[in-house]
Formats: structure tokens, sequence, C-alpha cells
């Protein structure tokens, strides 16, 4: 086999490879409440939603993560090894807000609290702490998707 052949199988198995193996990039959407948008990032899967915002050294005002579960229910978040402030807001199904947590710090030891919502939501979105008190957010109020 002629030694340009032979590099071009290299690189294509190493392209294929880097395919199965690098990490896929995590979906976004962007959602909305009234003119201010967050652009976040998708928790769709068991591990998604288990490693949340984990480990994140920070958060820009206008990101955060949206975390989507297939009914509405009771869902418990904490701050286990989270490493900002973040404010919690549990959705119901048609985006309005059903509860909130306001500046969960974060929490590094064994036994975290954790923060349920109170009335059935399908959709938690976390954000920067301090952003709701800022944005003036409260119970009842409606966020869209951008499409």
């Amino acid at each position: 086999m002629k030694p340009k052949y032979i590099l071009v199988s290299i690189i294509l198995g190493l392209l294929i490879v880097s395919l199965f193996f690098y990490p896929k990039p995590s979906q976004t959407k962007q959602i909305c409440l009234e003119d201010f948008c967050f652009v976040v990032e998708i928790a769709d899967t068991p591990s998604k939603k288990a490693k949340g915002l984990m480990y994140r050294t920070s958060l820009k005002d206008n990101e955060g993560m949206l975390f989507v579960f297939e009914k509405p229910g009771i869902y418990g978040f904490w701050m286990k090894n989270t490493f900002i402030p973040l404010d919690i807001i549990w959705l119901n199904e048609n985006l309005e807000v059903v509860d909130i947590k306001e500046n969960a710090q974060p929490c590094l030891k064994e036994n975290c609290p954790i923060f349920k919502n109170s009335t059935p939501a399908r959709y938690v979105l976390e954000i920067k702490g301090g952003k709701v008190e800022e944005l003036g957010i409260q119970k009842g109020d409606k966020f869209n998707f951008l499409q």
C-alpha cells in the first residue's frame, strides 16, 4: 500500500473514532420572559439532569440550564458541588412560574439541603443567583421559547 493511502486511512480512522468518543455539545435553546432571554443548556437525559451545573465556576447573566421532565411533578434540587449561587425556577407545562428558590448557595459538604417545588412543574430553570430579584420574576410570570 502506498504511504499516501496509509496516511489517509489513519486520518479517516481517527476522525471516525473521534465522532464516537468526543463529547457532543449540549443542545441549547432560548427561553424568554418578556424582552429578556436566557440561552439555556437543555438537561433532558438522566446524566445531564444528575450533573446539572455542578463544577461550573461562572455563569453569564443570560445563561442557564433548563431541566425537562416527561410529566409534571415535584422535583428536588440541591447545590452539591455547585460553586456559584443559583436561582431555581419551577415552571409548569405552560411555562408559567409555579415556584422559586432565590439565591441557593453552593454546598461543598456531604449533606446538602434539597429544594423542592410545592406545585407540580414540568420544567426547572436554573440561572445566575440574583437574576430573579433583578428581573422581578414572580409566581405566575410566563416564559416563552424563542423560535
